[in-house]
């Protein structure tokens, strides 16, 4: 796919992950002990021969842009193509704030047309999978599709459908039908917002919705041109995680722990990229207990761990006893506290003695910095 330029699309929304996302956005939140969401998408491009990539990032991108850096980790620092951050500050008449999906693309127009590439890939961070693109631009190509969008067809209840955008395809696999959040669900293909067409289509159909006031790219542009445009549904049958609420980023952690679930998001098309940060490794004391971990560089573990996730730099002491947790990086957890069921974000400290209990779909979510 080196005939293709990868746009990530960095602006989502992040309403329902709040708790975790006031600083950051969700394309930097940390995931699995080490690495951040949008590790999965840029590695897949990388990994499927795409060399020129652009980040659409809109608010609390610092984080990203410092996890991200040069993109030295992903072979994009090139004086040549490689890795561009596309601020919403990057015209001179942004106000900051992006209208929609459309006028972030309109705002990225400029780089977009600047790169000889004849395809764009459009893709979002919150949809975690190890893919190998090349297939799908095959499809796109075999199809004479205008448009392809990535599907996943999930058995879930209709009821948890209902947040999602569902396709609605033909036996040739041609979209015949998009819903965007149905209250009656009529398909369980779920849009893994991941997007291939010729950038020069791209470039006329972004231009003329943004003349038109349109601001949603699913809803005012690919709804629109359903009838008029040849738009297919490329199936996606590997492992997907879907972040989009503290409880789907709880329990897609929590899945990690899992040894197939490790091996088929990690190695199964290639290896997931990041940035790296050596620290010393965990160290453990006489009396810890730690059973089905993931442990990070430079924890220091005294109490007992079962079933939890640990980013770098955590600290459990003593008599502290945890279970069915995420732990940020640089959290401590004083003596004889005990957790159950939480998320803490970074450098929070629970103090001694202290309980925090919560469930598989109510986990409690502590924000950055708290002390409780």
């Amino acid at each position: 796919m080196k005939d293709t330029l990868g746009i990530i699309y960095a602006a989502e929304d992040d309403t329902q992950i709040r708790e975790l996302t006031k600083k950051r956005s969700i394309a930097a939140l940390p995931f699995g002990g080490r690495y951040r969401l949008v590790d999965f998408t840029l590695s897949n491009m990388v990994n499927s021969g795409i060399k020129n990539i652009g980040i659409i990032t809109q608010n609390n991108y610092a984080s990203l842009v410092d996890h991200i850096g040069t993109g030295k980790e992903w072979d994009l620092n090139r004086k040549r193509e490689g890795l561009n951050i596309l601020s919403p500050f990057a015209i001179h008449d942004s106000t900051g704030w992006y209208k929609g999906s459309i006028d972030a693309l309109h705002s990225a127009m400029g780089f977009i047309k600047k790169g000889n590439e004849k395809y764009v890939l459009i893709s979002g961070t919150h949809m975690l999978c190890n893919m190998n693109f090349n297939e799908y631009q095959n499809f796109h190509i075999e199809k004479g599709a205008d448009i392809t969008v990535i599907y996943k067809e999930d058995n879930i209840r209709k009821d948890k459908l209902k947040k999602y955008t569902l396709l609605q395809t033909d036996e040739d696999g041609r979209v015949r039908d998009i819903e965007v959040y149905p209250a009656i669900p009529k398909s369980n293909k779920i849009s893994m917002k991941m997007y291939l067409l010729e950038k020069e289509l791209l470039e006329y159909l972004i231009e003329e919705a943004s003349a038109r006031g349109y601001e949603d790219f699913v809803k005012d542009i690919i709804i629109k041109k359903i009838d008029k445009l040849k738009i297919y549904g490329y199936p996606y049958e590997g492992y997907l995680a879907r972040i989009d609420s503290i409880t789907t980023y709880y329990r897609f952690n929590m899945e990690l722990l899992k040894k197939e679930v490790r091996e088929e998001l990690f190695y199964r098309e290639g290896l997931i990229y990041t940035r790296i940060k050596d620290e010393v490794p965990a160290k453990y004391s006489d009396d810890a207990v730690v059973k089905n971990c993931l442990v990070a560089d430079g924890c220091i573990i005294e109490g007992e761990i079962e079933n939890c996730i640990l980013f770098r730099g955590v600290r459990i002491s003593k008599g502290a006893k945890i279970k069915n947790s995420i732990i940020f990086q640089e959290c401590e957890i004083e003596e004889n506290a005990v957790l159950d069921h939480v998320i803490l974000d970074k450098k929070v400290i629970v103090k001694r003695g202290r309980t925090l209990i919560g469930t598989e779909n109510y986990p409690v979510a502590i924000t950055k910095g708290e002390v409780i």
